[in-house]
């Protein structure tokens, strides 16, 4: 699951997407158009039919729920409307482009590999990091063999490209 934003991006300005990125935000909008929310509709049905409303917990809680189905619907609207899908694959010259996975190594020879995504669809389970995070980029335009150095907490580190693909890794 990707992971959202703390706050709805409500600036209505366009960003990129992977084609995966822009299915997985309609599959989402599919299942709670025509699962969750139906669902939730018949939960706050019954409860209300209990009687009590006030002091009800069942209709206090599908009523809430209800409404943040209906706040994401309305958000990933938004959103699918400006988003620009990047569909093209990237030339494979060894540079790093949206979408590109890249794997970097530091010093003491650790590699992380990353892809390069849009805000909309970072994952750190998958290790998708944002275009416009710091190390997104200043990966970006990067090729293989170049030295990046990213400020962290702990202070500076320096890492080397050593792959840079238009394919998952294995």
């Amino acid at each position: 699951m990707t992971r959202r934003r703390t706050r709805p991006d409500t600036s209505g300005k366009p960003g990129y997407i992977t084609r995966e990125g822009y299915r997985r935000f309609e599959a989402e909008a599919d299942r709670l158009w025509n699962v969750e929310r139906p669902k939730m509709a018949k939960a706050v049905q019954v409860a209300a039919a209990e009687g009590d409303r006030s002091e009800n917990a069942e209709y206090q809680y599908s009523k809430q729920r209800l409404a943040a189905i209906d706040r994401r619907l309305r958000f990933l609207g938004q959103r699918l409307k400006v988003l620009t899908i990047v569909d093209e694959t990237p030339p494979d010259d060894g540079r790093v482009y949206f979408g590109s996975w890249v794997t970097i190594e530091d010093e003491d020879g650790n590699a992380q590999t990353y892809r390069i995504v849009g805000p909309d669809e970072i994952d750190p389970d998958e290790q998708w990091i944002s275009m416009d995070s710091p190390v997104g980029r200043a990966l970006l335009s990067r090729e293989v063999g170049d030295e990046v150095t990213l400020k962290r907490p702990r202070g500076e580190a320096t890492f080397e490209i050593v792959e840079v693909s238009n394919e998952p890794p294995d």
